[in-house]
């Protein structure tokens, strides 16, 4: 790995941090170079679990949120704005020194918010450009106006967080998929890349399914999915849904998967869903799942599973059924001596 715009910026004196004392750094990627940090310093804020297990696996300090004060701040930018903006006065709000480093893609953003700290009243320093991309830091300015809520409401009664998927609304695949699953589940269901909660309501408005399963990566979107949900049946998983491996056996999987690393579509997202689903399932589980009509996924079911079928959709989203899994909890490709069926 090759030595990030934000070392670079530091080494070569663009920004500066405190010689001593505690530094957060708000949401960097799991593949972040920090090199340029004394790890012992450091704490990593960051509730998106695999990026979270990441940073601790390699020793790192790591927490959901931010708490006390630490001596300065770092933010990598998200690609929400109002996350962005967010993590930005929250690194403010902590930081003793005063001190703010903001490090972040064009195409997340960056210019638009190093306008928006100088207009905030930020003494903005040198401006570090590499890679498509900005670093810069800042001291003082009045960022108090950009604490996005905990929670935002929406319709139906439900409420979401900043920069978790669908904040603004309920997504239209997963409208279709619960319309397509609608009285057709029953007994123990697992809703992989659960977000905040939306298609496990749905599942649970059945009296035919004895638990659901929420298994969900980001934590923000987990933490809504608890309040939306108020259910003895239902439980909850933080965790990579790829990874995911307990209480295995399932009657149902259902999902609505991402598919996008920062702002670049990446379909093998969909596909660990989809292998993931194939070793949660039982014997005679089936999973169901809604996705983009562009993404190449029926390969991947057609390999994990002996039956599969297009239910509908609409011009952008096609609806999915897959049974008879060839995972740890299905039998055999070999052994059904069934055709795969693609409709």
């Amino acid at each position: 790995m090759g030595r990030s715009r934000f070392s670079s910026a530091l080494l070569a004196g663009a920004v500066e941090l405190p010689q001593t004392g505690q530094i957060a750094v708000f949401r960097p990627s799991g593949e972040q170079d920090l090199s340029a940090l004394d790890a012992a310093r450091v704490q990593i804020i960051h509730g998106f679990y695999p990026h979270h297990e990441a940073w601790r696996s390699r020793g790192y300090r790591v927490a959901v949120e931010a708490s006390g004060s630490h001596d300065a701040g770092v933010v990598f930018l998200p690609r929400a704005k109002a996350q962005a903006r967010d993590l930005i006065a929250r690194a403010a709000d902590c930081s003793q020194s005063g001190i703010v480093i903001v490090d972040g893609q064009k195409t997340d953003g960056v210019d638009s918010i190093l306008k928006a700290c100088r207009k905030a009243g930020a003494r903005v320093s040198e401006v570090f450009s590499k890679a498509h991309g900005k670093t810069f830091s800042f001291t003082g300015g009045d960022f108090s106006g950009w604490r996005a809520p905990a929670q935002l409401d929406i319709e139906a009664g439900f409420v979401t967080a900043p920069g978790v998927f669908s904040a603004d609304g309920i997504d239209t695949g997963s409208a279709l998929l619960a319309a397509a699953m609608q009285g057709q589940l029953k007994g123990r269901v697992c809703d992989l890349g659960a977000g905040w909660g939306y298609l496990s309501r749905k599942v649970l408005s059945s009296e035919k399914v004895t638990e659901c399963h929420l298994v969900e990566a980001e934590h923000a979107a987990l933490e809504c999915a608890r309040h939306n949900i108020d259910d003895a049946r239902a439980q909850f998983h933080w965790a990579d849904a790829t990874q995911f491996s307990g209480a295995g056996d399932f009657d149902h999987v259902v999902t609505n998967p991402p598919f996008h690393v920062g702002r670049a579509a990446d379909a093998s997202l969909g596909q660990g869903f989809i292998a993931a689903a194939a070793r949660l399932l039982g014997r005679r589980g089936t999973l169901w799942l809604v996705a983009n009509r562009h993404l190449p996924y029926e390969r991947e079911l057609a390999a994990a599973f002996g039956e599969v079928a297009e239910l509908g959709g609409d011009g952008s989203f096609k609806v999915l059924r897959a049974s008879r899994p060839h995972g740890a909890g299905g039998r055999g490709p070999q052994s059904t001596g069934r055709k795969q069926v693609l409709t």
